[in-house]
C-alpha cells in the first residue's frame, strides 16, 4: 500500500555502520565516489525496505546449521544484510560481501566467537 507508514523501525548497530563505511571506502578505492555512493544508497534502500516487510528474509544457512533461527538475511548482491526482528525494531547486525567466509564473520559478529 503506497504511503502506508512503516510498522517497524530499522536500526543499524555500530558494526553495521562500520560495514557500510568499509564498503564505501573499498568501492572508492577501485572505482569512484559516485559508484560508492550509489551502492551505499541502494544498501540503505534495502535496509529501509525491511521496515515494511521484515519477514521476507531467509535464514542464513551458516546459522541454521547451528540451530539458530533468530536472524534473517536479505540480499543486495553480492552483499548480505543480516538482521533480527525484535518487537517493532529491526536490528541490522552485519552488511558484508557474501563472497567472504561468512561462517567466520557471523561467528565473530553474532556469536562472539
Amino acid at each position: 500500500m503506497a504511503g502506508a507508514p512503516a510498522k517497524f523501525k530499522a536500526l543499524l548497530t555500530e558494526g553495521a555502520e562500520q560495514d557500510l563505511e568499509a564498503i564505501h571506502d573499498y568501492i572508492c578505492g577501485f572505482d569512484c565516489v559516485a559508484s560508492a555512493n550509489t551502492v551505499l544508497d541502494e544498501l540503505m534502500d534495502v535496509v529501509e525496505s525491511l521496515s515494511k516487510f521484515p519477514g521476507r528474509g531467509s535464514y542464513p544457512k551458516e546459522l541454521v546449521g547451528l540451530g539458530i533461527k533468530e536472524y534473517r538475511q536479505t540480499l543486495f548482491k553480492p552483499y548480505r544484510v543480516i538482521y533480527r526482528v525484535t518487537g517493532s525494531q529491526i536490528i541490522i547486525y552485519l552488511i558484508a560481501d557474501g563472497h567472504r567466509d561468512m561462517q567466520s564473520v557471523l561467528a565473530r559478529r553474532l556469536l562472539g566467537g
